[in-house]
């Protein structure tokens, strides 16, 4: 099976679209091609797929990775055997001659809204109507994958759910440490950025640490530069995700302080399980699937939005319980490794692109009976 898959959105290294799906899909005999905006992430294609380069689409003025994105679709399809998009904004720039062409859905748009400072008031306003219309549009054309088992609300069709998990290593991760924390994922305000970065100021004189690993919103990228000049935190900037958690093996625990908005409210944790998967425990706010993962396995704390000060004590009461941490680490990863390792899942993904790619038989006609 050949696949042409296209993102103009995300990273090319995005952890769902290059290390799991993808690596899926090379992994069981199928060929790629990759669109995505490489140069302007400055990342260097693997050489086991075909690359296609495409500017990003940033901010509002999305018109040239759209134009450009159209043509390099018609490029990608020619001979594969599907077509799978990662972005609404493809949605408008299919091409017409295609293969069987799937949506993975893994964002809600709607729900994101208000985290997209970018936006002026009245699009704000008008975006959902649109959004809904391009969304019902594009579940009567294309078969649907779904990341969130909650985003089937927003279609009439029932299509199969591929969530958001990891790979968990085979074996047990060195136990966490005392003196490290670590976030791991792109910074945002809603993402809790400057709670972090005011939490690591509070930490300072307790000789804990704070990593952040991941790239981030330009609004917030001058309170992270202040803070890492001050010596409060290291902040890395964008690394790949298999790096990135090898990163946070070690660490005292990993920080979920996620806003509560809509986006954020029905979603799984990949953060939080990315967290267990490495063997430390959990910090996060109770968004209420990261609160029912953290609480059943009790692999780390809950702490309130907002509110940095019961984050530093949280923070030091596992520092002082070294035991405490090490079991609730050890909980974690074995919840991750028997629910959320991504080859488990990832055979399914694979099992529908190839039932899906396969040759629609045309209805048999009726012969006219002679009277």
């Amino acid at each position: 099976m050949k696949v042409c898959v296209g993102t103009i959105v995300h990273h090319p290294e995005d952890a769902r679209i290059m290390h799991r799906q993808i690596r899926a899909l090379l992994d069981a005999g199928h060929a790629v091609t990759y669109v995505a905006p490489f140069t302007h992430c400055n990342v260097t294609p693997p050489g086991e797929i075909t690359a296609i380069d495409v500017p990003r689409a940033v901010g509002l003025r999305r018109g040239r990775a759209l134009n450009a994105a159209r043509r390099a679709l018609r490029r990608g399809v020619k001979d594969a055997d599907v077509l799978l998009v990662h972005d609404i904004e493809l949605l408008l720039a299919l091409p017409r001659r295609r293969p069987t062409t799937v949506w993975d859905v893994h964002e809600d748009l709607v729900g994101s809204l208000d985290t997209k400072a970018y936006l002026p008031e009245p699009v704000r306003r008008t975006l959902p109507h649109i959004v809904r219309h391009v969304e019902g549009r594009a579940e009567r054309r294309l078969h649907l994958i779904l990341a969130e088992a909650a985003y089937r609300d927003r279609f009439s069709g029932d299509h199969p759910v591929i969530p958001n998990t990891t790979y968990v290593p085979a074996t047990p991760p060195p136990p966490p440490g005392a003196d490290r924390l670590v976030y791991v994922g792109h910074l945002s305000e809603a993402r809790g950025a400057l709670e972090m970065i005011e939490l690591a100021r509070r930490l300072r004189p307790e000789g804990v640490r704070l990593d952040l690993i991941g790239a981030a919103d330009p609004d917030i990228r001058p309170a992270l530069r202040d803070g890492q000049r001050q010596g409060l935190l290291d902040w890395y900037g964008y690394v790949p995700n298999e790096h990135a958690l090898r990163m946070a093996e070690g660490a005292l625990a990993g920080l979920s302080l996620l806003h509560d908005v809509p986006n954020y409210r029905q979603s799984l944790p990949t953060k939080v399980i990315e967290y267990m998967a490495r063997g430390i425990p959990t910090i996060t706010t109770p968004l209420p699937m990261a609160a029912s993962i953290v609480g059943r396995s009790d692999c780390g704390v809950i702490v309130p939005y907002g509110d940095v000060e019961a984050a530093a004590q949280a923070v030091l009461r596992l520092r002082d319980a070294p035991e405490r941490r090490t079991v609730m680490g050890a909980r974690g990863y074995a919840e991750a490794r028997a629910h959320y390792h991504w080859p488990d899942h990832a055979r399914d993904f694979i099992t529908h692109l190839e039932e899906w790619s396969l040759p629609t038989p045309l209805p048999a006609l009726r012969r006219a009976v002679p009277a």
